[in-house]
């Protein structure tokens, strides 16, 4: 182990070593996005091998990560979901407790959807209209030199040809990848079409990231927490509301609900595996190095997960809606996992 010398790798081996003993069950936390993808690894994994099935929860990308980081041993999860790749700042947070040495398996690809009630109107979105739509600030002029608190309640306020009713919008909270992706993929892509705040991000792209990236507090978007599942179910219950989440939820629901088009492009399993609809995109999944060898079952739950059977263009996983890396690609990402190979970052 390059981090680490000898005397204090074979502390580490023995700690987990114990943490083996009171603990024969693969624990793996993160993304709500890769949760049911996980849980369907998990419990083939579980039928099929001698090991115990794992225990999946769904906390959220960014809550995720941090349980993973906070340190080694029973209390600690073997396995994170993200459905973004790791922050650098996250990887200095792993080092600094003693999680030295991580793999990153890069899984599939995601689009993150608008979607209503399929006995609605289809609305066109462009990326400027969604940022107005939930932005906390917009500009009070084409420039964006100036701006002011968003006044729009309805969706026919920023547009004419948008439906003329209230903005209520559902979607994830501050600790879900699934928010740090829209935010960076569609709200910002949408704010930088202003002139004045497209310069600022060369000038002062701290208080360029806060006026694109802040969120609307009003009560037009709802915070509805981690699981996607409830939003879905809250769009069937009610016809108005917009929801924000992975594809795969769309997909698995398509005879309730329905995508709308983002810059013209549908969310469809073509569109995002060829990068034509605008918020797309990677999962991921991370595994602790030190508990690999050590938790029962870890490395034959990789296996699994890296499968054709599992991840490849006719698996299982595709049946649940994960758009599937290219050939060349899932076979660099299962080499790596594998092999354990330590993230470089």
């Amino acid at each position: 182990m390059k981090l680490w010398g000898l005397a204090a790798a074979v502390a580490v081996a023995v700690m987990i070593a114990g943490a083996a003993e009171a603990r024969d069950q693969i624990r793996i936390v993160g993304s709500s996005t890769v949760f049911p993808f996980a849980t369907a690894v998990a419990e083939r994994f579980g039928r099929g091998t001698p090991f115990k099935t794992p225990v999946v929860e769904s906390t959220g990308s960014g809550s995720g990560l941090k349980l993973f980081c906070a340190g080694l041993g029973v209390p600690h999860p073997d396995i994170t979901n993200a459905s973004r790749r790791i922050k650098r700042s996250e990887v200095e947070r792993c080092r600094d407790n003693g999680v030295g040495e991580i793999t990153e398996v890069k899984i599939g690809y995601d689009g993150i959807v608008i979607a209503n009630a399929r006995t609605e109107v289809r609305i066109a979105l462009t990326l400027r209209q969604l940022f107005l739509v939930l932005a906390k600030d917009v500009p009070a002029d084409e420039d964006g030199a100036e701006l002011i608190p968003n006044p729009y309640k309805t969706w026919k306020d920023v547009d004419a040809a948008l439906p003329d009713k209230a903005i209520e919008v559902l979607g994830p909270p501050p600790t879900s990848g699934t928010r740090d992706a829209f935010v960076e993929r569609a709200m910002e892509k949408g704010c930088k079409t202003f002139p004045a705040i497209k310069a600022m991000r060369r000038t002062d792209r701290i208080s360029y990231q806060a006026i694109c990236h802040a969120i609307r507090e009003d009560g037009a978007f709802v915070e509805a927490g981690e699981n996607d599942v409830l939003i879905v179910q809250k769009l069937i219950a009610n016809p108005n509301a917009y929801g924000i989440f992975g594809f795969s939820f769309l997909d698995q629901n398509l005879d309730k609900i329905q995508g709308n088009l983002v810059n013209g492009i549908l969310p469809e399993f073509e569109t995002i595996s060829e990068g034509s609809y605008p918020i797309s995109r990677s999962m991921y999944f991370y595994i602790k190095n030190a508990h690999a060898d050590v938790i029962p079952g870890v490395a034959d739950y990789v296996a699994e997960f890296t499968s054709e059977k599992a991840w490849g263009p006719d698996g299982y996983l595709a049946d649940k809606g994960l758009i599937p890396l290219s050939d060349e690609e899932r076979a660099r990402s299962r080499t790596d996992a594998m092999g354990l190979l330590p993230l470089a970052m």
